[in-house]
């Protein structure tokens, strides 16, 4: 398999946004997304792009990807923040995921942040044993919280 790696490019948002799905459906939460692709490519591609991604492609198209913002941590400073990561289902075993993770730790080495984070279900024992031979730290005993567009419209 002949696999590259590469930066996303704007033409690669609809395959990005369709794996988004996949993955959604996967974590039990496909009427979560809710973004459009419009939305999606002018938060990656327009005057202040919010987010980059690497793509890992055969020559069939992209198989899986990785994107990242920059978050800044009152307690750790500027760390890379891998938002979701996935490799398509039928391309999972071959050693993609660690070509893209590795990609994003190197990412965060060349730039000089002080870390990487992400989430894992804790349902997600795949995910959670590639993390693992990473010597990944797993943290417990924080909850996620957050609002919708419509809930702070209310507000």
């Amino acid at each position: 398999m002949d696999i590259k790696l590469r930066f996303a490019v704007e033409e690669d948002c609809p395959r990005i946004l369709e794996l988004i799905h996949e993955l959604a459906v996967y974590e039990k939460a496909p009427e979560e997304v809710t973004v459009t692709l419009q939305e999606f490519i002018d938060a990656g591609f327009g005057e202040t792009p919010a987010w980059k991604a690497f793509v890992a492609a055969d020559e069939n198209g992209i198989l899986g990807f990785a994107l990242y913002y920059i978050r800044y941590s009152t307690w750790k400073g500027c760390r890379l923040y891998l938002e979701d990561f996935l490799v398509t289902e039928n391309a999972r075993g071959k050693g993609i995921g660690k070509l893209l993770f590795e990609r994003v730790m190197k990412e965060a080495k060349d730039n000089n942040y002080n870390g990487m984070n992400w989430q894992v279900l804790d349902w997600n024992a795949p995910a959670i044993n590639f993390y693992n031979k990473y010597a990944a730290q797993l943290e417990a005993g924080w909850l996620n919280a957050s609002f919708s567009k419509d809930r702070i419209n209310k507000i």
